[in-house]
C-alpha cells in the first residue's frame, strides 16, 4: 500500500531538549524548582532550544490509587510560577479538550500524550492554539502511522508540529524501540524527538504501577542520536527513588550534563559530511 506523501515540513537546525520532572509534585514543590533551576543554565551552556516538562495531571496511571498531580488550575499556577521565576519555556500534556485554552495560556508547546496520539478532536484543537504540538507516537503505532495525526494538526494551518518516538509494546511489560523510526518519520518531513526515559519503561511491571530499567537511557540516547533525531526528551528527578511518578525510569538530575554533552559530541559527528558509500555497503 503506498504511503501518504504530505508537502515536506522544515526541520529544526537546532537540537531540542525536552526534559523536567515526570508530574509537579505538589507537596514538595521546592523539587519542580530545583530541576528547572539546575536545567536552564545547562542547557544555556550547551545551546540548545530547552522546554521544561512537567505534567499538572498524569491521567493515565496504572492505578486507582496512584498519584496523579496537582490537577489543572493548579498545576498551571506552578508551571506559570516557575516560568516567571526562571525564565524557561514550558511543555506540558493536555489531555481533555477542557484544558487545552488555559494550558496553552502557560505552555509554550502542547505535548499529546500516547494514548491519546489519535483523538482527533484534542489534535484539532490543540493545532488551532497556535503553540508548537508535540505528539507522543503511540506504542501501538507504526512509524508510517503517525503522518495521520500530523496532518490533523496540520489541517488547522499549524506546522509546528513535533513526533516523539517511545518504543512500540513488546510482549508482557516492555517497550522496544526500532530506530528505524527516526528516518522513516524523518522521511515524511517531520522532526523527531527521542524519548529516552519513557523508552525504557516497564508498563505496568510492577503490578500497579510501571518499572524501568534506566541504566538503558544513555545507551538507547546515544543510539537515537547517532540515528539522526532532531532532539531528546527524558524526565528527570533528584531522587528517582522517592518520586511520586515514573521513578523507575526517570534518571537522576546529576546524570544530565554528562548524558546530554556525550549525545552533543555523538551528533557534531553525524553532521558532518561524508562521501556516500556505494550501494552494498
Amino acid at each position: 500500500m503506498s504511503q501518504p506523501n504530505p508537502s515536506p515540513f522544515t526541520l529544526p537546525s537546532r537540537f531540542t531538549v525536552i526534559a523536567g520532572p515526570c508530574v509537579l509534585e505538589e507537596n514538595h514543590g521546592e523539587i519542580n524548582r530545583q530541576v528547572a533551576e539546575a536545567l536552564k543554565p545547562l542547557m544555556e551552556q550547551f545551546d540548545v532550544d530547552f522546554y521544561f516538562k512537567s505534567s499538572y495531571d498524569k491521567a493515565n496511571r496504572s492505578s486507582i490509587d496512584s498519584y496523579r498531580g496537582p490537577g489543572l488550575e493548579a498545576g498551571l499556577a506552578i508551571l506559570q510560577e516557575i516560568k516567571d521565576t526562571t525564565g524557561v519555556r514550558i511543555l506540558t500534556d493536555v489531555h481533555n479538550l477542557h484544558e487545552i485554552a488555559p494550558a496553552a495560556e502557560v505552555a509554550d508547546m502542547l505535548q499529546i500524550p500516547a494514548f491519546l496520539c489519535r483523538q482527533t478532536d484534542l489534535l484539532l484543537e490543540a493545532g488551532r492554539t497556535g503553540r508548537p504540538v508535540n505528539i507522543k507516537k503511540g506504542q501501538f503505532l507504526s512509524p508510517q502511522d503517525v503522518i495521520h495525526g500530523a496532518a490533523k494538526v496540520r489541517s488547522t494551518g499549524n506546522s509546528q508540529i513535533w513526533i516523539t518516538e517511545r518504543g512500540t509494546t513488546f510482549g508482557y511489560n516492555n517497550l522496544v524501540v526500532d530506530m528505524r523510526s527516526i528516518p522513516i518519520i524523518q522521511g515524511m518531513g517531520l522532526p523527531v524527538i527521542f524519548d529516552a526515559t519513557h523508552s525504557v519503561q516497564l508498563p505496568g511491571g510492577q503490578g500497579n504501577r510501571s518499572g524501568g530499567q534506566r541504566q538503558y537511557v544513555t545507551t538507547l540516547a546515544r543510539a537515537a542520536v547517532a540515528a539522526g533525531c532532531s532532539g531528546l526528551f527524558f524526565e528527570t528527578h533528584p531522587n528517582p527513588e522517592v518520586a511520586l511518578c515514573d521513578g523507575p525510569n526517570m534518571i537522576p538530575l546529576a546524570w544530565v550534563e554528562e548524558l546530554v554533552t556525550t549525545c552533543l559530541k555523538l551528533r557534531a559527528v553525524v553532521q558532518e559530511p561524508s562521501p556516500a558509500l556505494p550501494l552494498g555497503v
